[in-house]
């Protein structure tokens, strides 16, 4: 594969504690072996008071400085407690070496312009770290819908138009809102993780991107541990057999070729050589 490509893996669900009965496999060993195809995989965060859950930052530092060639830390910052989060944001930044941030509206009980998350990604802007905004809809039966909708971020990407956004799961269900949200702000991004696994959902929003001429704007992503880089690869180039036989329109096949090739990294202003806090850093944690 392409040097640029990069994969977009998440350890969503799993306290530090450990995960869930009845979920895929989030152990070490399974996401070695699941990022092995991709060049480069994010390894993201969660922080939620409102539902009582945690991916510790500290965990995330500590697994991706095992594998600083591969692994791209991103830190699980929970806005609503606004003093802490920027605190966290900065220690992220000075301490872990951290490339970007994640939230969830949905999972945290905020409206994406909420003044507390404005603080939040004002500072990340300053850094230059993206954010990546979670849908977190399928966290718990309480996480609130309403906060997930692509179009709320409008107005974060109008008020701080030098941010750069990731929109998980092409904003799904609202995958149509999402491509408006894309074709109108330079720096608003969106992944295809997860959506991939939903073919005929996958399919209709690829093709909206496409004929929207925004289909550059879309991010590779497994959605780890609920799919593979494998596995999602697969999924994508296989999109157009749901419409072999029908008058349906396709999607070039470069066109689903350049998603898994695209260049994230240079696209969300994240330097070359990215995972690796500071080496003081990683020469004082050592073991």
């Amino acid at each position: 594969m392409n040097p640029a490509t990069i994969g977009i893996a998440t350890r969503r669900g799993r306290t530090s504690e450990g995960n869930g009965n009845g979920w895929p496999d989030a152990s070490i060993e399974e996401h070695s072996r699941a990022t092995d195809p991709v060049d480069r995989a994010f390894v993201i965060g969660f922080k939620s008071r409102y539902l009582g859950v945690q991916v510790a930052n500290e965990f995330i530092f500590d697994y991706v400085r095992r594998r600083p060639e591969k692994l791209i830390g991103v830190a699980g910052i929970d806005p609503t407690h606004v003093d802490e989060a920027l605190e966290e944001l900065e220690k992220s930044h000075r301490e872990f070496g951290m490339k970007a941030i994640a939230v969830s509206p949905a999972a945290q009980d905020f409206h994406p312009s909420d003044s507390r998350a404005m603080q939040v990604f004002s500072e990340a802007a300053r850094l230059q770290k993206p954010v990546f905004i979670q849908q977190g809809i399928h966290f718990n039966a309480a996480a609130k819908m309403e906060f997930a909708r692509p179009s709320l971020l409008d107005e974060v990407a109008r008020d701080l138009p030098q941010l750069r956004m990731v929109i998980a799961h092409m904003g799904y269900p609202w995958t149509d809102e999402c491509v408006v949200l894309l074709g109108k702000h330079p720096n608003v991004f969106a992944d295809i993780a997860s959506l991939i696994h939903r073919p005929w959902q996958a399919y209709n929003a690829l093709l909206a991107a496409y004929q929207y001429g925004v289909i550059d704007k879309l991010l590779f992503g497994s959605d780890f541990p609920f799919g593979t880089p494998t596995r999602a690869i697969e999924s994508l180039y296989r999109i157009n057999h749901l419409v072999t036989g029908t008058n349906l329109p396709t999607i070039p096949r470069q066109s689903l070729v350049s998603i898994v090739e695209r260049d994230a990294l240079g696209l969300l202003g994240i330097e070359s050589a990215v995972g690796a806090p500071p080496t003081s850093v990683l020469s004082d944690s050592e073991p």
